[in-house]
């Protein structure tokens, strides 16, 4: 076993007051919010129960993703009519330019702050000529 793996078994939670699982080695029946999401469930209130952690090989600092029990997460809420209004008006605004006001037909890119029409003028009128 090598020493970062040696570093993430702590299944009694002793070290890291949490039972620690090495990167893919988790007990049956936990998962991740994304692994209950993908089962159309949620933790529903409930604490951790365990977490799984693996060291980054670039900054070695250690990765850690939560888990929960399968057993007590409950069923994900269903969208109403008024959070799917909310959802369109918010990608509706991250779609409209700042600058020339129009809907771009994607989202506009945060490093920009507008559309590329209006970020860059003289390269988009040369590529139209």
């Amino acid at each position: 076993m090598s020493a970062a793996h040696a570093k993430c078994c702590d299944p009694n939670g002793t070290v890291h007051g949490i039972p620690t699982f090495p990167w893919q080695m988790a007990p049956m029946g936990l998962a991740t919010r994304r692994q209950l999401r993908a089962r159309g469930l949620r933790p529903g209130g409930q604490q951790m129960a365990a977490q799984v952690m693996r060291y980054s090989r670039g900054t070695g600092a250690p990765r850690v993703a939560y888990l929960y029990r399968i057993a007590n997460a409950r069923p994900v809420r269903p969208m109403t009519p008024a959070k799917w209004a909310a959802h369109a008006k918010a990608m509706a605004a991250r779609r409209t330019c700042p600058a020339c006001r129009k809907d771009a037909g994607y989202v506009i890119p945060t490093s920009l702050g507008m559309c590329v029409t209006c970020a860059y003028p003289t390269s988009h009128q040369e590529l139209t000529s």
